[in-house]
């Protein structure tokens, strides 16, 4: 039976103590039993649940008040629960909508999901499948705000240079990167490969006296050995066969401005003099050419190896070392600044949403395999790991199970995850699938359908497995 009332009619007669996870909940049916169930049970989650009999009265209160979710049945007076829909979307593009449908018109709510809404349930529904579909909508609420928040977190302490990170080591490097924006002395970067040692290199150049003068990054590693003096110092001309016309070198290319040459604890030792020679004298000779070329550069350099040990091998020249390392500083290792995690994935996943358009969220289990797992390629490994996984994951929220392996399969302190030799547990590939099927719903809070889904899989064939498991007892 419809309302007769016009008014909106809120559930809560008497102040409440807002709960931690306060949400503004719309509850739109015209009947009146449903809208008196729904709100009993969106009172016992937490819920500030409000009610509307029609469409019309629904914009009212949509215009008038924010909604976090609206529960709407796509018959009301009159029909249009569809074109309900858009409008609610249109004026409240954040609200989560879950549909409520008879079972006989499952189709209209899958055209509903297509058209902007979180997700449906069928009439007759009980109390347990409400219970689950508005836990599922509270903790996507939960995620949204709390990517957002880091989001925001991520736009406001950004580091030196748009370098990401609050870590205690990183507030310290900031220090460091200003002192040595400001000087002109060489500085020489360590750190482990992927740490970002040429993103710091660039912010001490833009941040200093040199940031309108050319910045030249030279991968000392990548260069052919045969051909890295040539391309520091530049040839003339005839100088070896192939060399028809005369080339500018790196070295003078950045004139006025920073060379950094990145890995320099690759060059090889004969080649070490010649730069050194060129620091000192702060003038080149092209090969092939008697005439010597002054350059006027900043000379930054990093490295991923232990150059003092370099040293004592023989394989670096001392006297470049201490040339090179007139200011040094050291990039902390993501092991080491774990806290900064979330921070980077927030940014990271930012970036790739205003690319794609599609936001994507990690769930709580998945962001906890990621704090646990050491990084050993840094924040370039981080970042190619979410590049992976993004592109990958077909809904918005990236699951455990959605990380590469080494990261997924980081085995628990408290679970058996070695035989006696020490070695990797071997699991059937039927142990695998069962695993990931229950892990599947376990995560989605027993949404089986959605589990189907992003498995890529039908439900009568999850339902099937499903039963098969009950029938082994493991299932209650």
């Amino acid at each position: 039976m419809a309302m007769t009332s016009a008014a909106l009619l809120p559930i809560n007669t008497t102040p409440q103590i807002e709960p931690a996870n306060f949400l503004n909940l719309l509850i739109v049916d015209d009947e009146r039993a449903i809208r008196e169930a729904c709100r009993e049970v969106a009172i016992s989650l937490g819920y500030s649940a409000y009610m509307a009999d029609s469409a019309e009265q629904a914009f009212r209160a949509l215009d008038a008040q924010n909604f976090d979710a609206v529960l709407l049945d796509l018959r009301l007076p009159g029909g249009g629960g569809l074109d309900a829909l858009r409008r609610i979307k249109e004026r409240r593009p954040e609200a989560v909508v879950v549909v409520v449908t008879g079972f006989g018109t499952v189709q209209s709510a899958v055209q509903a999901m297509k058209n902007g809404a979180y997700d449906y349930v069928t009439k007759p529904f009980s109390v347990e499948e409400l219970k689950l579909l508005l836990d599922r909508v509270a903790s996507h609420l939960k995620l949204k705000s709390e990517n957002r928040m880091l989001r925001e977190k991520v736009k406001s302490k950004q580091g030196y240079g748009g370098i990401v990170g609050r870590a205690p080591e990183m507030e310290k490097l900031y220090r460091i990167i200003a002192k040595a924006a400001n000087s002109v002395h060489p500085v020489l970067i360590l750190g482990e490969s992927g740490t970002g040692k040429e993103m710091v290199a660039r912010s001490i150049h833009y941040s200093g006296p040199f940031r309108d003068k050319p910045f030249i990054p030279v991968d000392c590693g990548s260069l052919v050995p045969t051909l890295i003096e040539s391309e520091l110092f530049g040839y003339v001309r005839g100088a070896f066969t192939g060399a028809n016309q005369s080339k500018d070198g790196l070295l003078s290319m950045a004139e006025g401005g920073t060379i950094f040459l990145d890995e320099v604890g690759e060059l090889p030792v004969d080649l070490q003099a010649k730069l050194l020679r060129a620091i000192q004298e702060k003038e080149i000779r092209p090969v092939g050419s008697t005439r010597r070329v002054p350059i006027n550069i900043r000379i930054l350099a990093a490295t991923n190896r232990d150059l003092e040990h370099a040293v004592m091998q023989g394989s670096f020249r001392r006297d470049l070392y201490f040339r090179l390392n007139v200011l040094n500083l050291r990039i902390p290792a993501l092991r080491e600044r774990r806290q900064d995690i979330p921070l980077l994935i927030g940014h990271f996943l930012e970036r790739m949403t205003r690319t794609s358009g599609q936001e994507k969220m990690l769930s709580d289990d998945a962001l906890k395999a990621m704090l646990a797992y050491d990084w050993p390629g840094n924040v370039r490994e981080l970042e190619n790991c979410l590049e992976r996984t993004y592109a990958f994951t077909s809904g918005p929220l990236i699951h455990t199970i959605d990380l590469p392996p080494e990261i997924a399969d980081l085995p628990q302190q408290d679970s058996p995850s070695a035989n006696g030799n020490g070695s990797a547990k071997i699991l059937p590939i039927a142990e695998l699938e069962k695993r990931t099927i229950l892990h599947a719903i376990s995560e989605l809070h027993g949404d089986k359908l959605q589990a189907a889904r992003l498995l890529g899989i039908g439900k009568t064939t999850l339902y099937r497995k499903l039963k098969d498991y009950a029938a082994q007892g493991y299932l209650s």
